[in-house]
C-alpha cells in the first residue's frame, strides 16, 4: 500500500490544523469526576500529561488513573509529567483507587503510572496490590494496566501479570531511530521484550501506542508496527504528538487524518485485533471501545 503524503509540516509556533482543535472541558459529569479525583487525592494522566481529550473523556465519565505519584524518575522529552522529587509510594493508594472506582458506573478503566526506577522493584508490587484491590471491590470491571517497561525484567513483569489485568499495555511511543531523542532513558528493545514476555510467557492480551510527528518516516512506522506484531501485541493506537510547552520537543510534522486511516488499514492487514488511529487518539482514548472492538470485553 502506498501512503498519501501528509499535507502539513510545521513547527509548534504555527496554527494548529482544524483536525486538532478540541472543546474546553464542561458539563456536569466532568466536574463530578474531577470532584471524586480530588476527594480521594488521586492523580490522572489526563491532567498530568495535559491530554487534549480530557473534556470529552471526563464528560463521558471515563478517565485514566495514574498511580505511584505525579513525578517520574525519567525525563522523556515529549511528556508533560514532571520528573524528580520522588516520594515514597502511598500505601493507601491501592485501596483509594478501588474505592473511587466502586463509586463509578464503569465497565472498563485504564490505570497507568509514572516510572519509578528509584524503587527496588520499580513499583511492580504496588501495581499488583492496586490491581488486587480493584478486583476485590469491582469484580466486574475491565482493567487495562498501562505499565512502564520495568527495564524488561521478567520477574517484575510477572508480578503485574499474576494480578490479572484484562489488558497489559506498554507504549513504545516512537520508532527505533528516535528513541534516544524522544525518550533517552528508555530502550526500544526493553519495550518489545516487555510486551513479548507478557504475551508469550504469561498469556496476556497486550497493547501499545505510538505518537507520530517526531520526524519518523513512513517506512519506520510500518517497521515498528511489524516489530510490535512479532512481539505478540494485539491492540495498537496511533496518534499525533503535540508539544506540551516550549521546553519540550517541537512537532516536526502534523500528520494528515488520511495518513492515519491508511496506517489503520496496514495494521489490520498485519493482524492486529484492533487499530485505533487518528490525530487525537491517545493510548487510553476510548479504551473501552478499543477493547470491545478487539473482543476483549
Amino acid at each position: 500500500m502506498v501512503l498519501k503524503k501528509s499535507t502539513i509540516s510545521l513547527n509548534t509556533r504555527s496554527r494548529l490544523p482544524a483536525w486538532l482543535k478540541t472543546s474546553l472541558p464542561s458539563g456536569e459529569k466532568f466536574f463530578d469526576l474531577r470532584s471524586l479525583v480530588r476527594k480521594y487525592q488521586l492523580h490522572t494522566v489526563c491532567e498530568s500529561a495535559s491530554c487534549p481529550n480530557i473534556g470529552e473523556c471526563w464528560g463521558n465519565g471515563t478517565l485514566t488513573l495514574m498511580i505511584l505519584g505525579d513525578h517520574c524518575s525519567r525525563a522523556c522529552r515529549f511528556c508533560d509529567v514532571p520528573s524528580g522529587q520522588m516520594l515514597p509510594p502511598d500505601d493507601n493508594e491501592p485501596r483509594h483507587v478501588a474505592e473511587m472506582l466502586s463509586h463509578l458506573n464503569l465497565n472498563y478503566v485504564v490505570v497507568t503510572s509514572v516510572d519509578r526506577d528509584d524503587l527496588p522493584d520499580a513499583g511492580a508490587s504496588h501495581w499488583a496490590e492496586t490491581l488486587r484491590q480493584i478486583r476485590e471491590l469491582c469484580p466486574d470491571l475491565g482493567v487495562e494496566a498501562l505499565v512502564p517497561d520495568f527495564k524488561a525484567e521478567v520477574s517484575l513483569i510477572e508480578t503485574v501479570c499474576l494480578a490479572q489485568p484484562d489488558v497489559y499495555a506498554h507504549n513504545i511511543e516512537t520508532v527505533e531511530s528516535l528513541q534516544k531523542r524522544v525518550r533517552p532513558q528508555c530502550r526500544y528493545d526493553w519495550s518489545l521484550k516487555a510486551l513479548s514476555v507478557a504475551a508469550r510467557q504469561f498469556g496476556m492480551i497486550t497493547k501499545s501506542s505510538m505518537m507520530l510527528g517526531h520526524g519518523e518516516t513512513r517506512q519506520e512506522v510500518v517497521q515498528t508496527m511489524t516489530d510490535l506484531r512479532e512481539a505478540g501485541c494485539r491492540v495498537l493506537s496511533l496518534g499525533q504528538y503535540l508539544q506540551p510547552s516550549r521546553s519540550h520537543l517541537e512537532v516536526r510534522e502534523y500528520v494528515h487524518p488520511d495518513v492515519f486511516s491508511e496506517y489503520k488499514l496496514i495494521g489490520e492487514h498485519m493482524g492486529f485485533d484492533h487499530v485505533e488511529s487518528g490525530p487525537l487518539v491517545r493510548s487510553s482514548f476510548q479504551a473501552d471501545q478499543q477493547a470491545g472492538a478487539a473482543g476483549i470485553i
